[in-house]
C-alpha cells in the first residue's frame, strides 16, 4: 500500500514505524505536521495514499483530510484511555500494565473507532525510556495489526461506544507543572524519582537551583550521600547530587527556561548550565560492588573471559568528555585479562554520535565540534586497532550517524531487535566521519553503503541484519536484553575456534592496514568536516540550531 505518516517530529517511534512498515512492502512518505496543516493537506493530494497513520501527533490533524481519507492515531494509552499526557499518567502511577490503541481520527480527541490495541508491563524507568522500548514495541505490534486489518477491508473498527470499551474510557488531563513539582522537604526518595523520571527527556520538572528557574532532566538514587533536602551536595560526570529527606538523587541534565534570557535554553549537562558550581566531585570506580546503588553513566563488569563496559548516556548523546571518559574505560577494559569484549549492552540508546546541544551551547560551536569529533574519532580509533580479542557492540537501542559507526567498528554487532539504525550523516548536514568509509563499505559493499549514506533513512534491525550492518538479532524484551548479551557474550567466549578468530582478525587488520591505513581514512573524513565545521555558511550550522531548540520542520 501507498502509505502517508503524519508525525509532529520524525522521533524514534514514527522511524521504527516507517522502517517496518516498508520492510513489509508498502510504499512509506513522512510529512511533518509542524510545518503547517496545509503540508499536510498537499501531501495527501500529491502522494494520493491509501491510508494514513499518524504514529506520534501532537497536533490535530485537519478535519477535511480525516473526513476523506481513513486515519489511524497512534494513541500511547490502553483501551478507553483519552487525554494528551498517557505515558505520564503511565509513570506516574505504576500499573503494572499499560497499553497502545491504534484508533480512527475523529472530531474527538483519542474518541474514534478502534483497529487495534496492544498492552505492555511497564518496567521502573524513565518515560523516555519506556517509550522508545516497551511502549514501542506495543505500538508496532498494534501497528502491523491494524494495517492487515485494513488491508483485508473486511474487518470494522469497534466504535468506542462498544460495552467492552465504553466501560474502560477515562479522560485524563494533561499533566502540567503543578503535577510534577518536587516538594524536596516532604517527598521521599522514591517519590522524587518517580517525578524526575516521568518527566526525564520532556517536559523536565521546574525547580529552582542556585537562584536560577531551571529544569531537571533525569533521576537516579544516591545511596550514601546526604544532606538538607533540597540541597546540591556534589558532581560526577556532568551531573548534579541533591539532597532529599530520605536520601539523594542523581540530577544528569537541566534546561533553562526559554524566558530567562539565557541563550542555549536547551537540555545539557547539569554542571554546563550550572557553569561548574562549587561542589566536590565525587567520581566512582568503573567497577562498583554489587551492594552500591548509585548513578555512573559508564561501568565495567568482568565475568570470566567477558569483559563489558557499558555506558548509557541521555538522549544518546556522546559530548568530548563522554568520549575520552569512555575511551579511558575502554583501554581500563583492555588491561583486563579476556578474551571477549562487549561494548554496549545497556537498554535503550546505544549512542547518537557527538552531542549537539553541548556544541551549541559552546562559546565557538565550530571549534567544539572539532574537539567533539576528535574524541569520537579516538574512540573509534581504539576499537578497530583491538586485535587481542573479539569486540562485540551491543546495541539495546537505536544507534545513529557516529554512534552507529561505533558500533560497526566492533567486530561483531548484536542488535535487540526493536532499534532503529540511522547509518548516515546527511539530515545534519554532514560528510561523516568515524572512519565510516571504512568500516561501512566493508561490511556491507560499496554500493549499499553509498545508498544508505545518500537515502538518509532510518533502518530496522531485521534490515540492518540482512544487509550486514548487525551480526545477530536479540529478539528479546528490553528489560531482558543485558542477561541475554552477557548469557551469549559467555557462550562466544567458550567457543572452541574463538583463538583462530582472533588471529585472523589481527591479520586481516594487518592486511587493511598495508593496503590503506586508518590514518588515511581519518585524514580525508576531517578535511571534508573540518571544511563544514569552519565554514559560518555551511547548513551544519542551521540545521543544529533547530535540531536542538525543536524548531518545527528542523531536522531530527
Amino acid at each position: 500500500m501507498d502509505i502517508l505518516l503524519v508525525a509532529s517530529a520524525f522521533n524514534s517511534l514514527s522511524q521504527r514505524v516507517c522502517a517496518e512498515l516498508s520492510d513489509l512492502g508498502h510504499r512509506v512518505d513522512v510529512v511533518l505536521a509542524g510545518q503547517g496543516p496545509d503540508a499536510v493537506r498537499r501531501a495527501v493530494r500529491d502522494r494520493h495514499p491509501e491510508l494514513v497513520i499518524a504514529p506520534m501527533l501532537k497536533t490535530a490533524l485537519p478535519e477535511d483530510v480525516w473526513q476523506r481519507h481513513t486515519c489511524l492515531i497512534v494513541h500511547p494509552g490502553p483501551l478507553g484511555d483519552r487525554g494528551p499526557s498517557s505515558l505520564d499518567w503511565a509513570v506516574a502511577e505504576q500499573p503494572a500494565e499499560w497499553g497502545v490503541t491504534v484508533l480512527q481520527a475523529e472530531a474527538a480527541m483519542d474518541a474514534g473507532p478502534v483497529w487495534a490495541s496492544q498492552t505492555f508491563p511497564v518496567t521502573p524507568v524513565g518515560k523516555s525510556d519506556l517509550y522508545r522500548n516497551e511502549a514501542a514495541d506495543a505500538a508496532l505490534t498494534a501497528v502491523h495489526r491494524a494495517v492487515r486489518r485494513y488491508a483485508d477491508g473486511s474487518y470494522k473498527p469497534r466504535p468506542q461506544s462498544d460495552p467492552a470499551i465504553h466501560g474502560k474510557v477515562v479522560w485524563r488531563d494533561a499533566f502540567r507543572q503543578e503535577r510534577r513539582r518536587i516538594d524536596w522537604a516532604a517527598d521521599d526518595t522514591a517519590t522524587v524519582l518517580r517525578k524526575l523520571r516521568g518527566a526525564d527527556s520532556q517536559p523536565g520538572v521546574l525547580d529552582e537551583l542556585l537562584g536560577r528557574e531551571l529544569f531537571l532532566h533525569g533521576g537516579h538514587p544516591e545511596d550514601r550521600l546526604r544532606g538538607e533536602p533540597g540541597e546540591l551536595l556534589a558532581t560526577r560526570a556532568g551531573a548534579v547530587c541533591r539532597a532529599t529527606r530520605d536520601g539523594a538523587v542523581w540530577i544528569p541534565e537541566l534546561r533553562p527556561r526559554k524566558n530567562s534570557g539565557d541563550p542555549a535554553p536547551f537540555r545539557r549537562p547539569a554542571t554546563h548550565v550550572l557553569a561548574d558550581p562549587d561542589l566536590p566531585d565525587r567520581p566512582t570506580p568503573l567497577e562498583l560492588p554489587p551492594d552500591r546503588r548509585t548513578w555512573t553513566d559508564i561501568r565495567y563488569r568482568q565475568h570470566g573471559d567477558v569483559g563489558l563496559v557499558s555506558f548509557s548516556f541521555p538522549g544518546g548523546a556522546m559530548s568530548t568528555g563522554h568520549c575520552r571518559r569512555l575511551l579511558a574505560a575502554y583501554r581500563y577494559a583492555l588491561a583486563r585479562p579476556t578474551r571477549v569484549l562487549v561494548l554496549g549492552g545497556r537498554r535503550d540508546f546505544f549512542s547518537n554520535g557527538i552531542h549537539l546541544n553541548v556544541i551549541e551551547a559552546a562559546p565557538d560551536p565550530a571549534e567544539e565540534s572539532r574537539a567533539n569529533l576528535d574524541a569520537m574519532d579516538d574512540l573509534v580509533e581504539a576499537v578497530l586497532r583491538t586485535t587481542d580479542r573479539l569486540v562485540v557492540a551491543a546495541l539495546g537501542g537505536n544507534a545513529a550517524a557516529g554512534g552507529a559507526m561505533l558500533a560497526l567498528a566492533a567486530d561483531e554487532v548484536w542488535c535487540r531487535a526493536g532499534a532503529v539504525l540511522n547509518p548516515h550523516y546527511r539530515r545534519m548536514g554532514l560528510y561523516g566521519s568515524e572512519f565510516w568509509t571504512y568500516s561501512l563499505p566493508r561490511r556491507v559493499g560499496a554500493e549499499t553503503a553509498r545508498r544508505l549514506t545518500e537515502e538518509a533513512r532510518p533502518v530496522s534491525a531485521a534490515t540492518a541484519a540482512r544487509t550486514g550492518l548487525v551480526d545477530r538479532l536479540l529478539p528479546v524484551p528490553a528489560q531482558g536484553f543485558t542477561a541475554e548479551v552477557e548469557r551469549l557474550a559467555t557462550e562466544l567466549a567458550g567457543t572452541p575456534d574463538l583463538g583462530r578468530r582472533i588471529a585472523a582478525k589481527a591479520a586481516a587488520r594487518r592486511a587493511d592496514e598495508e593496503e590503506r591505513p586508518l590514518a588515511e581514512y581519518r585524514k580525508d573524513e576531517l578535511a571534508l568536516m573540518h571544511a563544514v565545521f569552519f565554514d559560518p555558511d555551511a547548513a551544519y550550522h542551521a540545521l543544529r540550531s533547530d535540531f536542538v531548540r525543536k524548531v518545527p520542520g528542523g531536522a531530527r
